[in-house]
């Protein structure tokens, strides 16, 4: 079930929005169902919010040892069609 990320839609405004969806919230929700519209709590209405991704940061190209030690299988071509495995 993936998670989203919801905040108010007047984060600025304190008197409108309770202090959870100022904020901002997390709520596990089955992808089938409509997106959440107003808050559990304030029922003030709240917008998805575009949730950062995690992705490895790589800083340098993998060699040909690490890629064997990550258990992948090398291979270089030789000819047309030929491959040697490293």
């Amino acid at each position: 079930m993936p998670i989203y990320e919801y905040i108010s839609e007047h984060p600025e405004d304190a008197g409108r929005s309770c202090p959870v969806c100022r904020k901002g919230f997390e709520l596990r929700r089955p992808a089938d169902r409509a997106p959440l519209e107003r808050c559990l709590l304030c029922k003030n209405p709240v917008r998805k919010r575009i949730s950062r991704i995690n992705i490895p940061e790589i800083t340098r190209p993998l060699s040909v040892s690490d890629a064997k030690k990550a258990g992948f299988t090398l291979l270089e071509k030789r000819d047309d069609g030929v491959y040697e495995k490293l």
